[in-house]
């Protein structure tokens, strides 16, 4: 991995760089804008915050900043931190196998479409 490619990817614990760089490439055809924001790389479209990514130690994760707001179908997105987070919703992942590309895909263009 480069060190560009390492820069970007916040990963607490370095278990995720493949699944992370996954997630990232995926983002990345969704044409979303890549910035860095409170240390972690946030994905934006038309100037608005649309998802972030990021390792944690038992899991690794995308979160939709106006994940309430979308429709779910796969009933994945959770609300890591209950009563304090209004909007923001978390996709958790534990291992590669779990990233179903398409349905991703389908969340970042309905997460996009509300913007």
């Amino acid at each position: 991995m480069s060190e560009e490619a390492k820069k970007h990817v916040w990963d607490k614990t370095g278990n995720w760089n493949t699944e992370l760089n996954q997630l990232t490439n995926l983002l990345e055809q969704a044409k979303l804008e890549k910035t860095i924001k409170w240390g972690a790389p946030v994905y934006t479209y038309k100037g608005k915050n649309v998802v972030g990514i990021a390792g944690f130690k038992h899991f690794f994760a995308l979160w939709f900043f106006n994940g309430v707001a979308l429709s779910d179908p796969a009933n994945v997105l959770i609300n890591a931190q209950e009563g304090k987070t209004k909007k923001l919703r978390q996709w958790r992942f534990t291992k590669q196998e779990q990233i179903d590309e398409p349905l991703i895909m389908q969340y970042l263009l309905e997460a996009m479409a509300l913007e």
